[in-house]
């Protein structure tokens, strides 16, 4: 699909979160937000739900920039690693595709505080036709 049909504004959800879509490209993507007090849990580290939502999200657009213009896609699973506690000020999520099949595309995403690996996840998405 042409990147630039890809609405990155359409998921309300990663808007609630802060989250913006920072590059995106062929099988690829890069997502990240600025990590604000109500990310964090009751130890003052990122929550592992905000880091699982950025992972999903980013390994959604990374599978769509991959699909005809008339498909999506919807999560069907998601494997996340928490690495190390997430404490800086910026979370950004690299996607990549791995393998489209014909009913399926499979993701690797990985997680950075600066430049420390924070998760690691492994994320599969059906492919769907869009429907008017």
């Amino acid at each position: 699909m042409d990147t630039k049909e890809i609405d990155k504004e359409e998921i309300d959800f990663l808007k609630y979160i802060g989250g913006e879509v920072l590059d995106l490209g062929d099988g690829y993507a890069q997502l990240g937000f600025d990590v604000k007090q109500h990310h964090k849990q009751h130890f003052g580290v990122v929550h592992g739900g905000a880091i699982a939502t950025l992972a999903d999200h980013c390994g959604w657009y990374a599978a769509v920039s991959a699909l005809e213009k008339e498909q999506t896609a919807v999560t069907i699973e998601l494997k996340i690693n928490y690495l190390k506690p997430a404490r800086e000020q910026v979370l950004t999520a690299e996607a990549r595709v791995v393998n489209k099949s014909k009913r399926t595309v499979f993701t690797t995403i990985e997680l950075f505080a600066k430049d420390t690996m924070v998760a690691y996840c492994t994320a599969t998405y059906h492919i769907l036709v869009k429907k008017d």
